[in-house]
């Protein structure tokens, strides 16, 4: 008798991805897209995935243990279109012997490049430059127009030091960087030829930097973990990046230092409560923001989307 599943997804998704799921071997499937997930209430959400033998799941959509007991005992893989895995509850997940699947290798690269692009555009002051000419305030060349903050021969902090944490301090050897990393244990290749990078503390390393860049999940540990007194820690030159997720950050205390001067600027690809974020980032000047747009290119994401449904298949096959 040939296999049947019930397959949901919990999110906005590429077009291709339900004929991928069809023409995956799985047998008689059932498609359910729900593009409007994050926006829909618990009873139709557990409604719509009951008898479910696999979820697609979109890091702001978050995969209870109530969700998994609403979809039932068909339930046998989750497979989240994201790096991260802080939308799924993972010990829910492994007490009923579902399969949790993610998608870090197309998420690698093109995260380091925005992580690159919020760093220069902060330290160059391009948000300002743009509105001055938008205003048609721009009133020609001027010596001490916009002046930023230089980043040749600067020192680089890179907080979390996984593939993309390397990633980006890879792309420092253009720069001749000095390259400083916090992680939970010592990476040889970052301190090999040519980066020579050094692991330091996290405190030492925001008193030394002139940029920080955030790379790390989502966990008790890490949430709020730069708040208004590391921030204090960081010089008034720096410049604070952020394109892992939003919590790892007290906005409050980020919008008071950038107010204040604490610190000299900041790059936001992510924010605490997405799609919602404080209105200050668009107010203050020295603020460059963007719609959590990581690995947002057309090729990457449509390599997430085969690696979606290949790692539901294969957990559903497995299975």
């Amino acid at each position: 008798m040939a296999s049947s599943h019930k397959i949901v997804i919990l999110g906005r998704v590429f077009p291709q991805m339900p004929e991928l799921i069809q023409e995956a071997g799985l047998g008689h499937v059932e498609v359910v897209s729900l593009p409007e997930a994050v926006h829909m209430s618990k009873e139709k959400m557990f409604e719509a995935v009951q008898g479910a033998s696999g979820l697609i799941s979109l890091p702001h959509v978050p995969v209870t243990a109530a969700l998994m007991d609403a979809a039932g005992p068909e339930l046998q893989v989750i497979s989240n279109h994201a790096v991260g895995l802080d939308n799924i509850d993972l010990q829910a997940a492994r007490q009923r012997n579902i399969t949790v699947c993610n998608t870090p290798e197309p998420v690698l690269e093109p995260t380091a490049d925005i992580a690159w692009l919020l760093m220069m555009g902060a330290a160059r002051r391009v948000r300002e430059g743009e509105q001055l000419m938008k205003d048609g305030e721009w009133a020609g060349f001027a010596t001490d127009l916009l002046l930023g903050q230089r980043m040749i021969g600067a020192t680089l902090l890179i907080v979390g030091a996984g593939r993309i944490g390397a990633a980006v301090a890879r792309r420092s050897i253009g720069w001749n960087m000095r390259v400083l990393y916090v992680a939970n244990s010592d990476k040889p290749l970052l301190e090999e030829a040519p980066l020579h990078a050094k692991r330091v503390e996290l405190e030492e390393g925001l008193q030394e930097a002139d940029f920080v860049s955030l790379h790390l999940p989502l966990c008790p540990e890490t949430h709020h973990l730069i708040n208004a007194q590391r921030l204090s820690m960081m010089k008034p030159t720096s410049v604070l990046v952020n394109t892992s997720r939003g919590p790892i950050v007290d906005e409050v205390a980020l919008i008071d230092a950038l107010r204040k001067g604490v610190i000299f600027a900041a790059g936001l690809d992510v924010f605490e409560n997405e799609p919602d974020f404080r209105p200050e980032f668009l107010q203050l000047p020295n603020v460059l923001a963007l719609p959590h747009l990581g690995s947002a290119t057309r090729a990457d994401r449509l390599w997430s989307t085969h690696l979606v449904v290949e790692n539901l298949t294969k957990a559903l096959q497995d299975g």
